[in-house]
């Protein structure tokens, strides 16, 4: 009991009201010993009183055995033992007796301690007290206690250079323009748009909400808007709810929202974020119940039922949504103490790894039930893209120990390099899509994240193909730069061309339009980080332009529908993604190195930060 419970019988000098108050006991210096033995004196009558009271009420044995002791009744009829019901008072007695005793112990060590100690405990009580009621709520997971260690490079500074310090001031205005914009007008809901100056919603999250504010969180972490990333914790803290009887993607919501709250967890420390993200994460494991473990790219997660898009080749699963789970999930494990989350991304490696690989390539479709591929379709932009960006991640993730994912990454690039890397007349390589053993000569904006992981891998390919794999991304990053340069709006199209005499340019209409994609500065971000080519950091300030130029509008930043119109229309669309993706990748072009640096971090597909999981040593 604690000893502020026993002042009003010890302490005629101070009133009931000053009890109440709980600086009496901090304040007081520490007990007199003939305080101490009144306290023992009456707690220990105090005890006495209130178990002889219970012992001697009527069938007090019931009271005890089923209260107290929790004690299976007497069996009525049976073969074992009967109690002499003289020993069963007196086991009574002694277990009274040793109760007893150990309470007076602990008063005893209580009243010994000083007043800062006993201040210490009542607060570890109170924090034991508080998680276990966020662990008590409707799908809170119970998880292992961890000690919060705070990251290497989760802060920076302001760089010495004036002009980068000024760019990076200019980026960070940016940031704050689209979130008080969002914060204004669709606090709460998924996307803002920004001319409508209403809320924007996606079937992608289902009845989800909050995309921007969880996408976001780290970009506000990492540059220093700490009021703004407070109240998005508080809402997530008091909204954010995965109970919700609708369909979701389980590629979309790992890597914006399970990536974003680990990502803001292991930034902050804040305990709120891990436990969001176990929930959800174990709301996702019943994609998985499929013949082959391969899940399902569409789970209603209330009732646990998932299917595949109906257009995906005959039902299929798509490689590039079942292969970008892995550093999420293997995380989730890591916080959670939970193997099944690993377990599920080893059991898709086993899949893959049985079958044959047409070219050595990777097909986009692949069916969860029969476990065989679909149409024979292989692009290293969408559907296939991020496959082979956490094929590289994987292995750099676990501290460089995951050999069979780092063979798997340099056998598929071999490929790529071998069957769809082609260069143009006018000296540009491009990144082509094979369809039955056809090429489509044309390249996604999605694709041009592939310079930026061709330059993150280049240190750990062969020693014969270390440089080769940097020129590689430096031809790359050129390609993409010139897909935003050869547009009025010196912003980049969503696929462009290589046939019918042009290159690096979209032809077709409905490729025509910029949503505010982040692949292009992804690539240009690594280089400047690998190479310090200055070059790279232009091009990146240069988006900077054009996307205040074109995309900034009163209410937030808007996509556009044409890219090669001087007055292009908006689509009315801030995605989450640019706060994500688009913002923190520029920010971090005009950081020091030593802000989430790259043998500390790996970036989720989603630039969601996570840090390398170091092998035991």
């Amino acid at each position: 009991m604690p000893p502020t419970t026993l002042l009003p019988f010890t302490a005629p000098g101070i009133n009931r009201k000053s009890v109440n108050n709980s600086s009496v006991l901090i304040n007081r210096p520490a007990f007199r010993l003939t305080e101490k033995f009144l306290l023992l004196l009456v707690f220990s009558g105090f005890i006495t009183l209130c178990f002889g009271a219970i012992f001697f009420l009527p069938d007090s044995s019931k009271l005890l055995s089923g209260v107290f002791f929790h004690s299976q009744p007497a069996s009525v009829s049976g073969s074992g033992p009967k109690l002499d019901s003289r020993e069963f008072e007196a086991d009574k007695l002694n277990r009274i007796r040793e109760d007893h005793e150990k309470a007076l112990r602990e008063a005893k060590d209580t009243l010994q301690k000083l007043p800062d100690e006993i201040k210490q405990d009542i607060k570890e009580q109170k924090e034991k007290v508080a998680q276990d009621s966020v662990n008590k709520k409707e799908g809170a997971p119970r998880l292992p206690s961890v000690v919060f260690r705070k990251p290497v490079g989760a802060t920076g500074r302001e760089p010495n250079d004036p002009e980068t310090r000024d760019r990076q001031a200019k980026i960070k205005e940016m940031m704050k323009h689209a979130w008080e914009n969002y914060k204004r007008h669709a606090w709460g809901s998924n996307e803002l748009k920004p001319l409508s100056k209403q809320h924007h919603s996606s079937s992608l999250f289902g009845n989800i909400q909050g995309a921007t504010i969880v996408d976001a969180l780290d970009t506000l972490y990492i540059m220093g808007m700490h009021d703004e990333f407070n109240e998005a914790k508080e809402w997530i803290e008091k909204n954010l709810d995965f109970n919700v009887h609708a369909e979701v993607s389980v590629f979309e919501v790992n890597i914006r929202f399970v990536g974003g709250l680990l990502s803001a967890y292991y930034l902050s420390g804040e305990e709120v974020f891990r436990t969001k993200a176990v929930e959800l994460g174990e709301k996702l494991l019943p994609a998985f119940n499929t013949p082959t473990g391969i899940p399902w790219a569409l789970l209603n997660i209330k009732s646990g039922i998932g299917r595949n898009w109906p257009w995906a080749s005959g039902g299929s699963s798509i490689l590039a949504e079942f292969g970008t789970l892995h550093l999420e999930f293997m995380h989730l494990s890591q916080l959670s103490g939970n193997p099944v989350f690993a377990e599920k991304m080893m059991n898709i490696r086993k899949v893959l790894n049985r079958l044959d690989k047409p070219q050595g390539l990777y097909p986009n479709y692949l069916n969860p039930n029969s476990g065989q591929w679909g149409q024979h379709h292989v692009s290293v932009g969408g559907l296939g893209d991020s496959f082979y960006e956490y094929l590289l991640k994987a292995w750099l993730m676990s501290d460089k120990t995951d050999e069979e994912a780092r063979k798997m990454y340099y056998d598929a690039v071999q490929a790529i390099e071998t069957h769809l890397i082609r260069k143009s007349n006018g000296g540009l390589k491009y990144i082509a899509e094979w369809k039955g053993g056809l090429l489509e000569h044309k390249m996604g904006h999605l694709t041009c994240f592939a310079g930026g992981m061709f330059a993150l891998g280049a240190d750990g390919a062969p020693e014969e193909r270390s440089g080769h794999h940097m020129e590689l991304a430096a031809e790359i990053a050129r390609t993409c730069h010139e897909s935003y340069d050869r547009s009025a709006t010196k912003l980049g199209p969503e696929a462009f061309r290589f046939d019918g005499g042009v290159e690096a340019i979209a032809t077709r209409q409905n490729e025509k339009y910029y949503i505010l994609r982040p692949e292009v500065i992804e690539t240009h971000m690594y280089m400047w980080r690998l190479t310090h080519d200055p070059k790279y950091r232009q091009w990146g300030w240069e988006a900077v332009q054009a996307l205040e130029k074109t995309c900034r509008v009163a209410a937030g930043y808007s996509g556009i529908r044409d890219v090669y119109s001087s007055q292009p229309t908006h689509d009315d669309v801030q995605q989450s993604f640019f706060l994500a993706e688009t913002l923190k990748y520029l920010y971090l072009m005009f950081s020091d190195d030593d802000l989430l640096p790259l043998d500390h971090w790996i970036f989720n597909s989603e630039a969601h930060p996570l840090p390398i999981i170091r092998k035991a040593s």
